[in-house]
């Protein structure tokens, strides 16, 4: 493993992080995203990522959230880490409400359905998301809840 992405998973997996990143990180990759017209999202210059675009579970409004993924084949594994904070994060709920989706995904708008994975199933896919971005772990760690993970698979 490079030197640099050992720092940023040791950096990323402190409190300090959980705390600065969820209100930096989004922010500027809407914005990157906006000007790039989709082709660039600064985060996935750490990690592969996506534009999720899912429609609010209390407003019924479209949502786009900048998020981290691991790409499948045809398809996409989210991690609802919430960087390891309290609460599952809102577009987790959306998906449960609203499965029907969209992601924007190297400039392209592929419209998906998502997947709340549980047993085997999501077992499987916490290895493969902890082998992918280790501190996962430490997310889980920080909180009671269970993780959730979202298979993205397209429609």
């Amino acid at each position: 493993m490079p030197r640099g992405e050992r720092w940023l998973q040791k950096v990323s997996a402190t409190r300090t992080f959980a705390r600065i990143a969820p209100h930096v990180i989004p922010a500027l990759d809407r914005a990157v995203h906006r000007l790039t017209r989709g082709k660039v999202l600064l985060s996935a210059r750490m990690l592969p990522g996506v534009v999720l675009t899912a429609t609010g579970a209390r407003s019924g409004l479209p949502r786009r959230t900048p998020l981290a993924c691991l790409p499948e084949e045809g398809g996409w594994l989210l991690i609802g880490s919430n960087f390891g904070r309290p609460g599952h994060p809102a577009w987790t709920g959306n998906l449960l409400k609203n499965p029907e989706a969209e992601v924007s995904w190297r400039g392209r708008d592929i419209p998906v359905r998502a997947r709340l994975l549980t047993g085997e199933e999501r077992a499987q896919a916490w290895r493969a998301a902890l082998a992918f971005w280790p501190p996962y772990a430490t997310y889980q760690a920080r909180v009671a809840r269970e993780i959730r993970l979202f298979r993205l698979e397209r429609r």
